[in-house]
């Protein structure tokens, strides 16, 4: 499959694809609100980072215990819950005299239900799409992610201009609800994937399955701490440029969209298969001109260009899913989306704590050098396990 007009008519790919984007743009409205609204109230860099990313924190701890529901749930009334419960926490979010202890809870919470979410949209996409047509669908909701976050924290900007935080928490609210409605009425009532119920000893059963190839826990590393290390350079956005945030989320959101245009339609297998450590170093690299301490336009550019790198997570999902037997992709999926996520989270407080001590742009630097240096030790560890065979048993 490589064509968009093949994609979106494969039956419930449209209405699935709208839902993701609705989702998305009240992520991001909600999320540069959110970090708006702590950062007035505490002037705290470290607590402006974690209130917009806290919730990827709790990501790691909800698919150690909840992740076998990816595969062990049905698919439509899972996502939908979901939603419903992202709608509730946002507009308690928007309670005013809210205490910041409570705001961190609930964001806390939001983590923990959206462990979930990822591995069974996962799953879904990969019973959706034929295998062919994967990574062309994969790639279009990257890119879907990256214009909601243009429009999202555009629009986010634009609205914190006019309206206070709390009513755009609720009108990000108000997104989420939209999402779980497209969802019930546009997909078809699935059975699960997989026979059993949900349980802790399935999760930590299959998680060791999955971590037990060499391979795949390599593949898993770069998908998540590179990933997460520049996230935590992308939450002192606010801090670094208070007035003009959105402008540089919007920029990131347009190079991750370009690379993932490219990556997905244009570049051939064969070559995109070699491109995972360049562009986990382009991710990085551009962060290190902000020792500089660049004004907006250059700041804007840099963190564009950067972006592209996110493109090097598609090359790295479709390795896995060549690594990971069917019946587990799901669970697969949603381990990768909750590492990946708790990372960013972690990166968030750890640029943000250094940011504390220092500045910043020294935070945004210092960690595109710890990023650069995964990915070189990474590469290393890759090519020692090259032509390893994984192990394919189910859990």
């Amino acid at each position: 499959m490589r064509s968009y007009r093949e994609l979106f008519r494969t039956p419930e790919y449209t209405p699935f694809f709208l839902s993701f984007a609705a989702q998305n743009a009240a992520l991001t409205i909600s999320g540069l609100a959110l970090a708006t609204l702590v950062y007035r109230a505490t002037a705290s860099p470290l607590l402006s980072a974690v209130s917009m990313f806290g919730p990827q924190l709790a990501q790691m701890l909800g698919a150690t215990f909840f992740l076998s529901g990816a595969d062990r749930l049905p698919p439509r009334a899972t996502l939908t819950g979901i939603n419903t419960a992202f709608a509730v926490c946002t507009a308690l979010l928007a309670l005013p005299g809210l205490p910041i202890g409570a705001v961190l809870a609930l964001v806390f919470l939001q983590g923990l239900i959206a462990s979930l979410g990822g591995g069974v949209s996962g799953g879904l996409l990969n019973e959706i799409l034929s295998k062919d047509g994967y990574l062309l669908g994969r790639s279009v909701f990257n890119m879907a992610s990256g214009l909601m976050q243009v429009t999202g924290f555009a629009a986010g900007g634009a609205l914190l201009a006019l309206l206070a935080p709390r009513v755009c928490l609720l009108l990000a609210a108000g997104l989420y609800l939209t999402t779980a409605l497209v969802l019930r009425l546009g997909l078809t009532a699935r059975p699960p994937r997989t026979a059993g119920r949900p349980s802790v000893a399935a999760t930590w059963r299959t998680n060791a399955v999955l971590w037990s190839s060499r391979p795949r826990r390599l593949t898993y590393l770069g998908m998540w701490i590179p990933n997460g290390l520049i996230v935590g350079c992308e939450s002192l956005y606010v801090s670094y440029a208070p007035g003009s945030a959105g402008a540089l989320f919007a920029s990131a959101a347009l190079g991750m969209f370009v690379g993932d245009l490219t990556l997905g339609r244009f570049v051939p297998a064969t070559l995109r298969a070699r491109l995972d450590i360049p562009l986990r170093l382009l991710l990085a690299t551009p962060y290190l001109f902000f020792a500089l301490r660049p004004g907006l336009p250059w700041a804007a550019i840099a963190v564009c260009a950067a972006s592209v790198g996110y493109g090097a997570s598609l090359v790295l999902q479709e390795r896995l899913m060549e690594l990971t037997p069917g019946e587990l992709a799901g669970h697969a999926l949603g381990l990768r989306s909750a590492g990946m996520l708790s990372m960013q989270g972690i990166g968030a407080a750890l640029a943000g704590t250094v940011a504390q001590l220092t500045s910043p742009a020294t935070a945004m630097s210092l960690v595109a050098v710890a990023s650069v240096g995964v990915t070189a030790t990474l590469a290393v560890l890759g090519r020692q396990a090259r032509g390893e065979v994984p192990e394919v048993r189910t859990a």
